[in-house]
């Protein structure tokens, strides 16, 4: 029976792929045709499997390398791979700037066109722009009444909130998204719902006064969990639009000033809703940054969150496209 190779291992779906991989301080290579992580113990090498079949994305951080022939059996198994600093956070380009979002993505000439085209079809147009990304934001806000009112599972944790004043800030971000006549006033409901949902976050969890800090302010575990986390919804937002066959440039909300723009926007649909209750847990708690992240993949897994980033971008570009 001839031997499988890595890369004939491709008969799961990507939404249906169970993990996402921070490493640090390893070498990532090809032994033996599989691709696997090196660690190094006293003068003994350990090594590591990678299921690269059962995995979306790569996270390279502090003190790693990889070869070029685990990169090409990363890309032929559809893995999206970032390198990134220290937790997680931030996401750099090899010889790019460090506030680009950028990934390798896996390339292939055989990529599918269908939403693509349906994509462009009103990409160019300013006001259906404007209705995809109000599309979009809907969904996120269904996306946060969805996990945030799951109450009963939330207190388990330590999440006592209150859902009349989560209701009530939610209907009104959902009148705001319907009445923003442009990008910026969406832009900035958007950034008015999530101040909101961190005050409830710390109320619901007694975390105290809190401020957002972008890019992690030292001492404070909330922020740097925020960060963590949002990029690991980065990476199934990155696969998301790898696997609808969306370039990054092609955003409808956050693309004037960010080239990986359509990233964020997919990542929207989780970060609030799956991410931002889990840090302020995990910091109340005091958990370190890989439990936090085990909880957060754990969540995105059980909550099918790579998969309705994905039925959401065919849906849009369906929905819009079709309008055009």
């Amino acid at each position: 029976m001839p031997e499988l190779a890595p890369s004939d291992l491709k008969t799961i779906l990507h939404s249906r792929r169970a993990n996402l991989y921070y490493l640090e301080h390893c070498r990532v290579l090809v032994n033996g045709g599989r691709v696997e992580y090196v660690t190094e113990q006293g003068k003994h090498s350990l090594y590591w499997n990678i299921p690269i079949a059962n995995t979306t994305t790569v996270l390279l951080g502090t003190g790693t390398s990889i070869t070029q022939a685990a990169m090409r059996e990363l890309a032929k198994a559809g893995v999206m791979v970032g390198f990134c600093g220290g937790g997680g956070t931030p996401l750099f380009t090899a010889g790019d700037r460090e506030l680009d979002i950028a990934w390798q993505s896996p390339q292939s000439e055989y990529r599918p066109t269908e939403y693509l085209q349906c994509w462009v079809r009103f990409w160019f147009d300013e006001q259906k722009r404007l209705a995809a990304a109000k599309q979009l934001q809907q969904a996120r806000l269904l996306r946060i009444r969805e996990c945030w009112g799951d109450n009963r599972k939330r207190e388990e944790t330590g999440f006592k909130l209150d859902t009349t004043l989560l209701e009530a800030q939610l209907q009104a971000a959902e009148e705001d998204i319907l009445n923003a006549a442009d990008h910026a006033s969406l832009l900035a409901a958007e950034a008015r719902l999530s101040k909101q949902l961190f005050r409830l976050a710390a109320q619901a969890t007694q975390y105290g006064d809190f401020t957002r800090a972008k890019r992690g302010s030292g001492a404070d575990p909330a922020n740097r969990f925020l960060d963590h986390g949002n990029y690991l919804a980065y990476g199934l937002a990155a696969t998301a639009t790898w696997v609808v066959g969306l370039p990054h440039g092609l955003a409808i909300l956050h693309g004037k000033t960010r080239r990986g723009g359509l990233v964020f926007d997919a990542a929207d649909l989780i970060k609030d809703a799956l991410i931002l209750p889990q840090a302020f847990i995990s910091a109340m708690r005091g958990e370190d940054e890989q439990t936090f992240r085990q909880h957060c993949i754990s969540q995105l897994t059980r909550r099918e969150a790579l998969d309705d980033m994905i039925e959401l971008l065919k849906t849009i570009a369906e929905v819009q496209g079709s309008a055009a």
